[in-house]
C-alpha cells in the first residue's frame, strides 16, 4: 500500500481552499489525488447524491471560481481552466463520504492524507488566525492611510481656487485675475460698491460676467464712467443699474446676495500698492451692507 509522503502531504495543503468560511478541495484536485478523472468523481457523487448534502459538497459561483483561478494563476500553481459547468468542491465530510464509495486501498490511504491535511490546516488557522487578522487590520489601515495621503497630495498638486488674498505692490495681474474670477462666479447678480474713482475699466470687467446676471453699481458723483461708455454698455447689457450713494468709503462686491467681498483698493488701481481682497463670512455684515444700499436714487 502506498503511503502519503511529506511532499504529497504538503501538496494537499496547497490544494485546500477556503470558500464561504469552509476549507474545501476542488473536484479536479480530488480527482488528481485519487487518480481518477474529474467526471468519474462527479459521476460517483451523482449516483449517490443523497449522501452528499450541501455541507459535504457544493457548486461554486462564477465569481468564486474566477477568484480561485486568479489566485492560482498569480501563484503559478495552475493554468487557466475553461469549463462548460462550474466546478464543485468537497468539504472534509464530503471527502470522508467519497472515500467509502471508492472502495480501494489507495483511496483509503489518500483519504487519510487528505483528512490529516484538513486537520493541519484547521490547527494552523486556529494558531495563527489572530495574527493574520491583526496583519489584515494593519494592512487595511495602511491602505486607508495611503488613500488619505494621496488625497492630500492631489489637493497639493491640484491648482486651488483662491477666493481671497493679499497682493503686494506690482501684483497687478494677479489682483485683476482674482477680481475677474469673483465676477465670473456670479450666477444671478453682482453688486459693486465703489468710490468716486470708478472709471470705464469697471465696465470692461463686468462685460465678462455670465449672461443675464444683473449688475448694480453703487458709487458717488461725479463718476469717472463716461456717459457714452455707459450708454453703449447698457445697450448690450440692459440688466445694469447705477445708484448714487456717498455713504461708502471702502469697496465691496456682493455676489448672488450671498457672498460679500471687501476690496482694499480701487478696482482700477488693484495691485499698484499692497492691499487685500477678503471674503467676509458673516451674514450679519452682508445684511448690514445690503441695507445701506439705496433702493432708489439712480444715476441712470
Amino acid at each position: 500500500m502506498e503511503e502519503i509522503t511529506d511532499t504529497k502531504q504538503m501538496n494537499i495543503k496547497d490544494m485546500i481552499l477556503t470558500v464561504r468560511g469552509t476549507q474545501v478541495l476542488l473536484d479536479s484536485d480530488v480527482a488528481i489525488l485519487y487518480g481518477y478523472e474529474t467526471k468519474n468523481i462527479n459521476l460517483t457523487v451523482r449516483r449517490n447524491k443523497e449522501r452528499f448534502p450541501e455541507s459535504f459538497r457544493f457548486q461554486l459561483t462564477r465569481e468564486e471560481f474566477e477568484d480561485i483561478q486568479s489566485m492560482r494563476l498569480q501563484n503559478a500553481t495552475a493554468s487557466k481552466r475553461n469549463l462548460r459547468y462550474l466546478p464543485h468542491v468537497f468539504t472534509e465530510l464530503g471527502i470522508s463520504m467519497l472515500s467509502g464509495l471508492l472502495k480501494s486501498d489507495i483511496a483509503v490511504q489518500v483519504s487519510i492524507g487528505i483528512m490529516q491535511a484538513f486537520v493541519e490546516m484547521r490547527r494552523f488557522i486556529s494558531t495563527y488566525g489572530k495574527a493574520f487578522e491583526f496583519i489584515s487590520t494593519v494592512e487595511y489601515r495602511l491602505i486607508e492611510h495611503d488613500k488619505k495621503f494621496d488625497e492630500v497630495f492631489d489637493l497639493i498638486q491640484k491648482p486651488q481656487k483662491i477666493s481671497q488674498g493679499i497682493f503686494h505692490k506690482g501684483q497687478i495681474y494677479d489682483a485683476f485675475k482674482l477680481i475677474m474670477e469673483i465676477i465670473r462666479s456670479a450666477e444671478k447678480s453682482i453688486i459693486i460698491i465703489i468710490d468716486n474713482y470708478a472709471d470705464d475699466s469697471v465696465l470692461d470687467m463686468l462685460a465678462d460676467k455670465k449672461p443675464k446676471v444683473a449688475v448694480t453699481i453703487v458709487t458717488g458723483k461725479p463718476s469717472y464712467i463716461s456717459a457714452l461708455t455707459l450708454s453703449k454698455f447698457t445697450a448690450q447689457y440692459p440688466d445694469l443699474k447705477v445708484l448714487k450713494s456717498d455713504d461708502f468709503h471702502d469697496r465691496f462686491i456682493i455676489i448672488d446676495e450671498s457672498k460679500l467681498y471687501h476690496i482694499g483698493a480701487s478696482l482700477k488701481d488693484a495691485g499698484k500698492k499692497c492691499f487685500a481682497i477678503s471674503l467676509l463670512d458673516s451674514d450679519d455684515v452682508l445684511k448690514s451692507i445690503r441695507n445701506s444700499i439705496p433702493k432708489k436714487n439712480p444715476l441712470i
